[in-house]
């Protein structure tokens, strides 16, 4: 039985509404009041949470700020249903701010435009964050206004950090990082609402009076609640294929993804240069900059975008498909490319998203017996894999005076990939 102050807390100190367009009010206490005011996290107001995908849906101007808040709501709901379950762990009061603060500031470090900075040599945004919430204005209120190490709220965003071996914090690492964690199901309701799809929606109420604890593992749900995952991931299924993935969406992450990866290739820019920026910031960072790459940035922000001329499913079983997966082999190949169609190598980019995962683990308990999710559920290893294998698309992007001399944009990417030694 975890003590009666954690109770408390959650159901007394949160008086102060945010009225939401997703949620109707989200409550925060004086303390919290005090973080969203912090400069840092009122810069996450001026990140779009889609980066690009304004461009196809123009409702799509939701921000970071925006889904911090929703991830903190359903935090708070989460840890209040497990705090009263029978078989919870042990928590501690500080232990429970930490997580919720955690949840509010898990995206202080995030870049702006969405995901076109995966992969490249830079920090993790998680990183980012546990620095950004170990300094300044931002630690002093944390610890002063509301009791809490910055380092443990720290270490529960940032898994690379040595959490001193604390159970409770690896509870935390596995409530907001999962497969049924309050990230992912703001997201993907946020998602859709603004970008106005129906594929997102999800039923918040029924998934978290399913969910039970399993110790300091994290969450299992009541068999009733396979169906929740089960829409869950099919609704991430389909975000991905209307709107993550959309290829006008693909080519424009791929644009500014080519210009930073080259820029830090080439010295054109350090990786502390694209630390602590919003999208008006980076925007204004490479206005008018001569390195030619970087016109592919202001291109995005005009949308003049090159043309998607040709694409393929990706075959894992393929091994120039494989090869596809190293940076450095796409690069080769867009280099190989740029010297037949006589352009400079920024124009051409070959495109491959990387892998996402479309399985749940977790416990599903029937009877008080735990089972596989997979047991219980549709979602196969062998359903998994092709739901990915329909969405995973290689393609060319090119300038479209190229694309239109080309007869066959789709067998000079196939003859390309052939050639990738």
């Amino acid at each position: 039985m975890n003590s009666p102050d954690i109770s408390r807390h959650l159901e007394s100190d949160y008086t102060s509404p945010i009225r939401d367009p997703l949620w109707s009010h989200i409550y925060l206490s004086p303390g919290m009041i005090r973080i969203i005011n912090t400069e840092v996290f009122q810069q996450l107001s001026r990140i779009k949470q889609l980066g690009p995908t304004f461009l196809v849906y123009p409702g799509a101007t939701h921000t970071r700020l925006n889904h911090s808040l929703g991830v903190f709501h359903i935090a708070r709901r989460i840890i209040t249903r497990l705090v009263r379950h029978p078989d919870a762990p042990s928590l501690t009061l500080e232990g429970v701010k930490a997580f919720l603060l955690a949840s509010l500031l898990h995206d202080v470090g995030h870049f702006p435009y969405t995901h076109s900075f995966k992969s490249l040599p830079l920090a993790e945004h998680e990183q980012l964050t546990g620095r950004f919430v170990q300094e300044g204005d931002l630690a002093g209120t944390i610890r002063n206004d509301l009791g809490v190490d910055p380092a443990v709220v720290a270490a529960i965003v940032d898994e690379s950090m040595d959490a001193g071996g604390s159970e409770e914090v690896r509870l935390y690492r596995s409530l907001l990082s999962g497969s049924l964690d309050p990230d992912k199901l703001d997201y993907l309701n946020r998602d859709a609402y603004f970008c106005g799809v129906p594929y997102g929606l999800q039923d918040i109420d029924f998934a978290l009076s399913r969910m039970v604890p399993v110790g300091y593992d994290g969450i299992g749900l009541e068999e009733s609640g396979v169906s929740a995952v089960e829409n869950i991931l099919f609704s991430k299924y389909l975000m991905y294929r209307a709107v993550y993935w959309h290829r006008t969406v693909r080519v424009a992450t791929a644009m500014i993804k080519k210009a930073v990866h080259m820029g830090l290739q080439d010295d054109a820019i350090r990786p502390e240069d694209l630390y602590g920026l919003d999208d008006e910031l980076f925007f204004a960072r490479f206005a008018g900059h001569p390195y030619p790459p970087f016109e592919l940035i202001s291109q995005v922000g005009n949308r003049r975008l090159l043309k998607p001329a040709a694409d393929i499913s990706f075959d894992p079983a393929d091994t120039g498909h494989q090869r596809l997966t190293q940076m450095a082999t796409r690069q080769a190949l867009e280099q190989q490319l740029a010297r037949e169609f006589r352009v400079p190598e920024h124009q051409v980019i070959v495109d491959l998203p990387d892998p996402v995962s479309f399985e749940a683990h977790f416990p599903i308990f029937v009877d008080g017996e735990a089972h596989e999710f997979a047991e219980k559920s549709v979602f196969s290893a062998d359903v998994v894999s092709r739901f990915t294998e329909t969405i995973r698309r290689i393609r060319l992007m090119i300038p479209h005076s190229v694309s239109d001399r080309l007869d066959d944009p789709r067998k000079v990417l196939e003859d390309a990939i052939r050639s990738v030694e």
